[in-house]
């Protein structure tokens, strides 16, 4: 499977914070269904700038076999943040958030520059969820 069939749309998908008014998402890419949710970014060496990975659904992420630490948002059915990781470590397991309808992965320190916090509202154009 190559890393273009992780992505259902020719545009991408982007990620907006309304709260704080900036984009942490410019070049998405979507897992949804099992094979791409298993794999996820394994085989990748890092993310660019801009980039991330919505993990739908799913309310909790493992870094087993990964290369990289990566940030990462757990979002509710209503785009709000509901949990958060700064710089998830390869070989970890981030945290279980039930309340958590899906997942973006993003590259380390996006959070941070960014702002974002848990209560942020988010909007997701280029995917349906």
């Amino acid at each position: 499977m190559t890393e273009e069939q992780l992505n259902p749309t020719a545009d991408g998908v982007t990620v907006e914070n309304l709260t704080r008014n900036c984009t942490l998402v410019s070049a998405g890419e979507v897992a949804d269904n099992h094979w791409t949710r298993m794999k996820g970014l394994l085989g990748r060496t890092g993310l660019a700038p801009g980039a991330g990975l919505l993990i739908v659904p799913s309310n909790s992420i493992h870094m087993f076999f990964m290369r990289f630490p990566i940030d990462v948002l757990y979002v509710d059915r209503s785009l709000r943040v509901v949990g958060l990781h700064h710089s998830l470590k390869p070989w970890r397991v981030g945290q279980m958030n039930m309340r958590s309808h899906f997942v973006i992965e993003l590259p380390a320190g996006t959070l941070q520059a960014t702002g974002t916090q848990v209560g942020d509202q988010l909007a997701v154009t280029g995917y349906q969820l």
